[in-house]
């Protein structure tokens, strides 16, 4: 189309086609958004991030494996067990904790199991604001957030994608948040069970 705007951000103008109405501007390029003529449409008046079209695909591989991948780490950590050990250094001394009985290999492979799905998760962050830049949002969340961890980057991306994709967007958030339930209630039970096991322990000193 002609009449393309010079250094111009984007926004809703005259279609440069002569048809009345306008069409949307996305900085580089006309797009195939159109309004009719008037002010332009109240629910994106001037936005820089047009709505997508109807059946655009807002969700994907990338953004399931960033929601569900940390649950990899729940049984480790559900399993993880210690044979705690209590110690008394000298006559009339408090009971003193072993703390090699809770620094033990499945301990450290839980931390490890940690790091590399946080590095994981950074990279499936990359690769999907890519994903949501192809098929049309204008924008995305940035990935570098996932570098704060996972949540920020879910819940952000998930805000945005939703405010051009309403009322879809959301649904990585609510797994996220039930997920999150999930894991706090049975890790709630067993760090009762381990304490209770410590209790024992120094009862017995």
């Amino acid at each position: 189309m002609s009449n393309s705007p010079q250094n111009i951000g984007p926004g809703w103008f005259p279609d440069p086609s002569g048809t009345p109405g306008l069409r949307w501007w996305d900085g580089t390029t006309w797009t195939g958004l159109t309004a009719p003529p008037g002010p332009p449409p109240g629910a994106v008046p001037y936005s820089d991030r047009p709505p997508l079209t109807p059946g655009t695909p807002v969700y994907g591989l990338f953004i399931w494996l960033i929601t569900l991948l940390p649950l990899l780490a729940l049984p480790l950590s559900l399993t993880y067990t210690p044979t705690i050990k209590v110690e008394r250094l000298g006559p009339g001394t408090a009971p003193t904790l072993d703390p090699m009985s809770i620094y033990t290999p499945q301990y450290l492979a839980i931390l490890g199991t940690g790091f590399l799905l946080y590095g994981i998760t950074v990279v499936l962050a990359f690769a999907d604001r890519r994903r949501l830049t192809h098929v049309g949002v204008t924008r995305p969340f940035h990935w570098a957030w996932a570098f704060l961890t996972y949540p920020v980057y879910l819940i952000g991306r998930s805000v945005i994608v939703h405010k051009v994709a309403r009322p879809r967007g959301l649904w990585p958030v609510w797994v996220f948040f039930a997920t999150e339930v999930i894991s706090i209630v049975l890790g709630g039970i067993h760090e009762t069970q381990i304490l209770q096991q410590l209790t024992t322990q120094l009862q017995g000193h």
